[in-house]
């Protein structure tokens, strides 16, 4: 075997290939006694003759054509066996490679568009609901609920297991969910009160406050280029909301409200590091945000829900509807952000913040076609200025985050 080795390094390409996968062993005494007549007849070249059978051959003999031709056979013979092979156990090994392996960039491209696809149709269909039934606390506990159900229903069927919680878990996760659950009824109170493009653009402040708050609460330094950055977001927010048309102050408190909420979220969220998958991290952040979201919702919308709420949604648009509004808008509530958390987990953080922004561009611009909002010009630029700076602090903030990697790494 040790000769075969020896062959191939000298012949080149295979010799890789034939480390690494064995040989047939019919091919071993072949191989051998071809080794050594090659090199018997390599050695008579250079020597000028050999003894063979007491005899010595002349040079003349050992140069001639038809002497040479089963050498060179032989030698065909060799690498041909080699080869064959190893080609068959490439074969075998790119046929174990799936789909998802050998396209990547395809299922990455799958997710962005799921999560686009999912945001808008959220978005929309919770608009819609909104205009024949303006109860955001009442809605904001459908969306939890609906995906808790779904949560519960994976984890029946095993897809995906359950992971163990214990009181030390469920402390580091309970600020985490109240935050979550604050900053997603406040969301969807804004929601209901201005154009969904209004409260995208206000959120869009939602970089400037966690800037704000990794500066002066965490005690991290933030660069100086960061804070140019959110410059042009505070300038476009407030041009846009100065000329806006369905402008109102619950809507634009509602939606800075959400913006500190998840800022305290993220904080939160850093120090509840836990060893648990992104799954059921959010499973169990959604079931505690909907015990902390149902007091509530009982009690500010619960006499009006039950004296005239339900039937004028029910009167407006039948049961049927209304029922399957509300199960739909749940469920991409729920899928949307589960797709965000895993496209997260897909990209590198600088990807995903850029493809955040083109989010925001996607449900600002769907949601004025859809709905026929109209738009002053000076809303409509703030609005792009704002867009702009937040795109350029995520690139910002991403290569800063990389070369800190590196630097730990290294």
């Amino acid at each position: 075997m040790a000769s075969v080795g020896t062959l191939a390094g000298s012949g080149g390409g295979i010799s890789g290939l034939l480390r690494l996968r064995r040989q047939p062993t019919s091919l071993a005494p072949t191989t051998s006694l071809s080794f050594a007549t090659a090199r018997a007849s390599s050695s008579s070249l250079s020597e000028g003759g050999n003894l063979i059978s007491g005899r010595q051959l002349r040079p003349a003999l050992l140069l001639e054509p038809n002497l040479l031709k089963p050498l060179r056979q032989t030698r065909l013979i060799i690498a041909s066996a080699a080869s064959t092979p190893a080609e068959g156990g490439e074969s075998a090994g790119e046929s174990k490679v799936g789909f998802l392996e050998k396209y990547p960039v395809l299922v990455t491209g799958f997710f962005f568009f799921m999560w686009y696809f999912l945001n808008v149709i959220f978005n929309i269909l919770n608009k819609k609901i909104y205009n024949y039934f303006p109860y955001p606390y009442f809605v904001s506990v459908i969306h939890l609920g609906v995906g808790v159900v779904y949560c519960l229903v994976s984890w029946g069927v095993g897809l995906p297991k359950r992971a163990p919680m214990n009181s030390d878990l469920l402390k580091l996760l309970v600020p985490v969910a109240v935050c979550h659950a604050l900053g997603h009824v406040t969301s969807n109170i804004s929601f209901a009160a201005v154009a969904v493009s209004f409260t995208h653009t206000i959120k869009a402040l939602e970089p400037f406050f966690n800037a704000a708050a990794s500066q002066f609460i965490l005690g991290q330094q933030v660069p100086l280029t960061l804070w140019l950055s959110l410059a042009p977001v505070v300038l476009g927010v407030s041009m846009a909301s100065l000329t806006e048309l369905s402008f109102n102050w619950l809507g634009f408190i509602s939606a800075m409200i959400s913006n500190i909420s998840f800022t305290y979220r993220s904080i939160y969220s850093k120090k509840a590091m836990v060893d648990m998958d992104s799954t059921n991290v959010y499973a169990y952040i959604s079931i505690i945000a909907l015990i902390v979201c149902i007091p509530p919702a009982l009690i500010i919308e619960g006499p009006q829900l039950l004296q005239h709420g339900f039937k004028d949604a029910i009167a407006k648009v039948g049961l049927t509807k209304f029922i399957s509004d509300l199960f739909w808008v749940g469920m991409f509530y729920h899928l949307y952000n589960q797709v965000a958390t895993n496209t997260l987990e897909r990209v590198a953080p600088l990807t995903h913040a850029v493809g955040n922004v083109l989010k925001r561009v996607f449900v600002i611009g769907f949601s004025i076609v859809i709905f026929g909002n109209r738009i002053s010009t000076q809303t409509g630029i703030g609005t792009c200025i704002a867009i702009a700076g937040v795109a350029m602090y995520s690139y910002i903030k991403a290569q800063i985050e990389e070369e800190k990697r590196q630097a730990k790494n290294a």
